[in-house]
C-alpha cells in the first residue's frame, strides 16, 4: 500500500516515495531521475487561472474536477 518507492538493493533504504524524487541525487545512485520534467505554455486572455499540483492532486482528480473546485475562488477575485 501506499506510493510507489525506490530500494537500494539488499537494503530498507532509501524508500523514497518516488512523487519525492526531484532534486534527489542520492537516489539518482539507484536510478531515480531528479531533474524535473519542464513543460511550457502560453497563457492567453481566456485563461483564468492556472493550477500547479503534484502527482498526489492529479492522480486523484481530473482536470475537470480542479477547474471546478478552483472556478468559484476565481469568480470571487
Amino acid at each position: 500500500m501506499g506510493p510507489s518507492r525506490v530500494w537500494l538493493k539488499n537494503e530498507d533504504v532509501p524508500g523514497l516515495a518516488m512523487s519525492r524524487s526531484l532534486g534527489d541525487y542520492v537516489a539518482h545512485s539507484v536510478g531515480v531521475i531528479p531533474d524535473p520534467e519542464l513543460l511550457y505554455d502560453e497563457l492567453n486572455g481566456d485563461d483564468q487561472f492556472l493550477v500547479i499540483a503534484s502527482d498526489g492532486v492529479w492522480e486523484f482528480l481530473s482536470n475537470e474536477d480542479v477547474a471546478n473546485i478552483t472556478r468559484p475562488f476565481f469568480a470571487k477575485g
